[in-house]
């Protein structure tokens, strides 16, 4: 028996596939359980933080006393965790108080986890005055609560508010015009990763996302701050701080516009070996396929790679898998080196690659002789 090369890297790309593939499949299993039981963390948190804050509101009562506006704002974080808990437990299977701001690729949305922050103080900070509204006695005291919640108290707010939420609802249509028109690769996570309201699908850190939950985390502490100091009132928001929560709410917006791309194909050549003679393409030559965008992000793992396929004419040619420390040198998300099958007719062929995310690329020609 003669030995071949192609022959041995197509054997050994398929056993790693499979094995990758059962490897996976646990991964996707445990991702799942992870999931199932995150509901009774993120309740834990909620309790927690409460917990805090009543431990918060006894230190800095000794000396000053307690007041209506410490006992408002105490019922009204029971008042929220309660909510999350059960919020929690009906979407337990989901990933709890955590399933509205999980995508559609199971990655935490940093824009729907931004636009959930301010949605929460904002009913927090309704809720205190609600209860300072239900404890007043005097006429007086209740009229200064409810001219509290005019808008030019709170304009701030309110227009950051709505910005946010508006942006979360935007980048969730824009995403999902971007996959369905192929000019943007989503591949499914595992299980969420707080990490994923910093990163791309890569898990590389993105300046849009960075400084959109910077400035906007920024932003909700001096609102608090604000509403501590003024428990009377909605938190106004100076103008200064809410334009540069706008001015990045909308670099965030762009740079999901701009974020993405098709893969393309720029050029086909027949791979050559040191020792080989030049020749044109033929049936069984290896053929390289460059160009940019083959390799989605998030789709390093060799049960994802082990997915795309090449058409060579009518035939369907599976990516082989080579490995090497770190990673793999077949395919790249640059270049791919697949066999011209013997079912190849000789003649004018396209080549088109099929990439993990099931996104086609441009069809490229090229000559195969006999």
């Amino acid at each position: 028996m003669a030995h071949s090369a192609s022959a041995s890297r197509q054997w050994v790309s398929e056993e790693l596939a499979q094995s990758a593939e059962l490897v996976a499949e646990r991964g996707r299993a445990e991702g799942q359980a992870w999931l199932t039981g995150l509901w009774r963390r993120t309740a834990g948190v909620v309790w927690a933080v409460v917990v805090l804050l009543l431990l918060g509101q006894a230190l800095t009562a000794v000396g000053a006393g307690w007041t209506s506006a410490r006992t408002a704002g105490l019922a009204a974080a029971l008042v929220v965790a309660g909510a999350l808990t059960a919020a929690s437990w009906f979407h337990r299977a989901k990933g709890g108080a955590l399933a509205p701001v999980i995508g559609e690729d199971n990655r935490l949305s940093t824009s729907r986890t931004v636009a959930a922050a301010w949605v929460l103080f904002v009913a927090y900070s309704v809720l205190v005055l609600a209860g300072r509204l239900a404890a007043a006695s005097r006429h007086r005291e209740r009229d200064a609560l409810i001219s509290g919640l005019e808008l030019a108290r709170g304009a701030g707010v309110v227009t950051v508010l709505a910005v946010v939420c508006g942006i979360a609802v935007l980048v969730r249509r824009v995403v999902g015009l971007r996959v369905l028109g192929q000019r943007l690769q989503k591949v499914r996570a595992d299980r969420p990763r707080a990490a994923d309201l910093l990163t791309d699908d890569s898990g590389r850190g993105t300046f849009a996302d960075i400084q959109y939950v910077v400035i906007s985390g920024v932003a909700l502490v001096f609102a608090a701050v604000r509403l501590a100091r003024r428990p009377d009132q909605l938190p106004d928001l100076p103008w200064g701080l809410a334009v540069v929560v706008l001015v990045s709410a909308a670099t965030y917006l762009a740079g999901k516009y701009a974020e993405g791309g098709r893969p393309v194909i720029l050029s086909v050549v027949r791979a050559r070996e040191a020792g080989d003679l030049d020749a044109p393409i033929r049936t069984g030559d290896d053929i390289e396929i460059r160009g940019a965008g083959f390799v989605p992000p998030g789709a390093q793992a060799a049960d994802r790679l082990a997915r795309m396929v090449v058409r060579v004419g009518a035939v369907h040619v599976h990516v082989p898998l080579v490995p090497v420390p770190g990673g793999f040198r077949n395919p790249t998300d640059t270049l791919l080196t697949v066999p011209v099958p013997a079912d190849v007719e000789p003649g004018r062929v396209e080549v088109q690659v099929v990439t993990a995310a099931g996104v086609e690329t441009n069809r490229y020609v090229v000559d195969v002789t006999e």
